[in-house]
């Protein structure tokens, strides 16, 4: 196994939570705040933080640590691949392990198994019932002219992109053996999945 990389962990924070109707960043799951639960599990592969907004206002509302570093979407308006983007180039390390805010259950022994895969790659991406899941997963800045290529034409299917640089595919049983459950993948919408994550919680997971 080669030695892991410097890695900056990347917060994608910049939903509205529309169908939640609250902003879910903030909601307790365990005892704190849910976007404090998931930079704490990434701050465990990461040597920096940086959190994606929509705006900067929204940053003096989230209960971030002081050297965690706020930046605003780059393209307002386009979606995850925008904030993967965004996260991507405020980075101070080649590599980013990239998340969401409202998953509660980021298992930091995938990613470090994700993160031992960036040999001659420019991205890591767990494979999940037959597709990617490109909001757990590592990129490269080699990256970014893609992405960017992608959001100028307003193509923002995050896995649009995968085909112009060179992926590497981390398979289900892989993730299987980190995380059986796929907990990893789970991610709060409805009031229905917070309470589901705040009872997971409560029997330890």
């Amino acid at each position: 196994m080669t030695q892991r990389k410097s890695v900056t962990g990347v917060v994608l924070a910049g939903g509205r939570s529309r169908r939640l109707g609250r902003d879910k960043a903030v909601e307790l799951v365990g005892g704190e705040p849910l976007i404090s639960r998931v930079v704490a599990r990434l701050s465990e592969v990461a040597d920096e933080i940086v959190v994606v907004v929509n705006e900067i206002e929204r940053a003096a509302q989230l209960p971030l640590p002081q050297d965690a570093i706020v930046v605003v979407d780059a393209y307002p308006d386009k979606g995850s691949l925008g904030g993967i983007f965004t996260g991507l180039r405020a980075a101070a390390k080649e590599w980013a392990i990239v998340v969401a805010c409202d998953m509660p259950f980021v298992n930091v022994a995938l990613l470090k198994h994700m993160l031992d895969q960036t040999d001659e790659c420019d991205a890591v991406v767990p494979i999940l019932y037959g597709r990617p899941e490109p909001i757990h997963a590592a990129y490269s800045k080699v990256c970014l002219p893609a992405i960017e290529t992608k959001i100028l034409a307003d193509d923002l299917k995050i896995a649009g992109f995968f085909d112009d640089v060179h992926v590497k595919f981390v398979a289900e049983r892989e993730v299987d053996s980190f995380d059986p459950d796929h907990l990893s993948f789970f991610n709060i919408n409805t009031e229905q999945d917070l309470q589901k994550a705040v009872e997971l919680v409560s029997r330890g997971r």
